[in-house]
């Protein structure tokens, strides 16, 4: 597996996510801005703007969060192989691959399944400095380290 292009499609995933994000903040911020100026009239109206400000606010941190993570993720180089598993480490194990990077989640690519997780997650605390042929035990599972690149 080339990590290179699994982190090049991390960062597309998060793209992605990041470019949704701000097309529905700016879709809610226009629904507003239309509710404010249609009317003005009764506590109804006044609901639904405070409700539609307390989504904005959600969507808006979301994104914060979006743009954090590929913040994060700009900070790994892709291009440096690992002989233990540290942040960065692309991951084969006989229960799947991990990128230790960011937590975004399970990423397909055509048939390919991997799951981007943060080096905070537990699984990544019992994965770091561990080698080749080592293995880990994680809620009732064990895993084996096959590769690291």
């Amino acid at each position: 597996m080339d990590k290179i292009k699994i982190h090049d499609l991390t960062s597309i995933h998060l793209n992605s996510k990041i470019n949704e994000l701000e097309l529905v903040l700016k879709e809610s911020l226009s629904a507003v801005a239309d509710g404010d100026s249609k009317s003005s009239a009764g506590d109804k109206h006044e609901t639904s703007v405070s409700m539609a400000q307390l989504e904005q606010e959600k969507l808006s941190n979301q994104l914060q969060g979006l743009i954090h993570l590929k913040h994060q993720l700009n900070t790994i180089n892709p291009s440096v192989q690992h002989t233990i598993i540290q942040t960065g480490s692309l991951i084969e194990t006989n229960n799947g691959w991990y990128y230790l990077s960011v937590a975004i989640g399970m990423v397909f690519v055509n048939d390919f399944k991997f799951y981007c997780i943060s080096p905070d997650a537990p699984i990544s605390q019992l994965l770091k400095g561990k080698r080749v042929n080592e293995f880990v035990e994680f809620n009732k599972t064990k895993t084996t380290i096959k590769s690291i690149l």
